[in-house]
């Protein structure tokens, strides 16, 4: 079985959107999802730098967009075996999935990106990459610093989140055989501090028209797969101001028989994490069209 895998944000870079526009029908859905968005979507994917898709507002819409403009190109009217997002990914999965259309998906990222983007002003708050040590040891630290463990990754790693006043200190005191990075986000995501945009979100989402999943899809609060695309769409808002457990959607992934992932573009970071922690499956980064021979392949492989 093939899953999908669709990044969170961080995963951008600077003009990562480049050579997807030279793919026939890649520019005009973009362009279209632009209107949906309010953001020009093509600019921001090719020419804007570094700091201006780092902004919550723009980075989280600009992931989905180039998600399913990629998986549009690559499986057509197909549908996958499985599917999972990360963090705003979750978005994404949800379209690919069936429970939300595109357009759908883009307004409720819009909004999401919109409404945490001014939760993360409200207080300087950050998230701190936490790479190896014993993982009891990691946890205990986070707590011990008034952080969160926002997201649990599996492979080594956890990301810490709080104001940046505890994570100097977390940082200062940092658990035993541990690397700590920095991230380049505007806030401390799935923890208490978006609390604010969960609200916003929970009077918007129920309008929005949903239907069950096409395809298995898991969620990242518990790594469960979920046959409600209404009950998904009342996880997704709540999972703004919760952890994202990807180690146990990993646990799933291997549960159910995923055989080969295919991460979505800005691809990288979640096929380094299942190139760790689930030895021996099938794994392509999707990251420009070049790749998609060798996403086809494995597709093809796992049909025979």
């Amino acid at each position: 079985m093939i899953l999908l895998a669709s990044p969170g944000q961080g995963a951008q870079t600077p003009g990562f959107l480049q050579p997807w526009l030279e793919i026939p029908g890649v520019a005009d859905r973009l362009a279209w999802w632009s209107a949906v968005t309010g953001l020009d979507l093509v600019r921001y994917g090719t020419t804007a730098d570094a700091e201006e898709i780092r902004d919550t507002a723009v980075a989280q819409p600009l992931l989905v967009a180039a998600a399913l403009a990629a998986y549009e190109v690559l499986y057509e009217d197909a549908v996958p075996g499985a599917v999972a997002g990360h963090s705003v990914g979750e978005l994404a999965a949800a379209a690919i999935a069936g429970v939300l259309s595109p357009e759908a998906a883009l307004v409720l990222v819009r909004e999401r990106g919109r409404a945490m983007a001014e939760a993360a002003a409200v207080t300087e708050t950050g998230m701190t990459a936490v790479l190896g040590g014993d993982a009891d040891e990691v946890l205990a630290a986070i707590d011990k610093h008034g952080l969160t463990p926002a997201n649990v990754n599996g492979a080594g790693q956890v990301v810490a989140a709080g104001t940046m006043e505890r994570l100097a200190a977390f940082a200062d005191e940092p658990p035993a055989g541990a690397r700590l990075r920095p991230l380049s986000v505007a806030g401390a995501f799935h923890t208490e501090h978006m609390a604010p945009a969960v609200d916003s979100l929970r009077r918007l989402a129920p309008g929005a028209p949903v239907a069950d999943p096409r395809t298995k899809l898991l969620q990242n609060r518990d790594g469960a797969v979920v046959a409600s695309g209404r009950d998904f769409a009342a996880r997704l808002v709540e999972q703004v101001s919760a952890p994202v457990r990807w180690d146990a959607c990993m646990a799933t992934m291997r549960e159910i028989g995923v055989t080969g992932i295919i991460e979505l573009p800005p691809a990288g970071t979640l096929t380094g994490l299942a190139r760790r922690e689930l030895k021996g499956i099938g794994l392509v980064a999707l990251k420009t069209p070049a790749d998609l021979d060798k996403a086809r392949e494995l597709i093809k492989a796992d049909a025979a």
